[in-house]
């Protein structure tokens, strides 16, 4: 089981939404994709969109509006 980190800081959607899915479309089941964010757009698409598509999908606030998503591909 791999974990890829993929840094979104200082975008706004849908860049971080587009980069997530073509990143966890190259990952294999099991893998967790952590995605660094900080625009809360992205808060509330990214984890929708995961759990849409039967996903894990877990949040960690690391600071003042900034996020890690973990997203463990299914």
């Amino acid at each position: 089981m791999a974990e890829i980190k993929l840094d979104c800081m200082g975008e706004a959607c849908p860049l971080p939404l587009v980069k997530a899915q073509k990143k966890l479309e190259k990952m294999a089941s099991g893998d967790v994709l952590v995605v660094s964010i900080d625009h809360s757009c992205a808060m509330k698409n990214i984890p929708d969109w995961a759990r849409e598509a039967g996903h894990n999908v877990d949040i960690e606030e690391t600071g003042e509006g900034e996020w890690e998503i973990y997203i463990e591909k299914a």
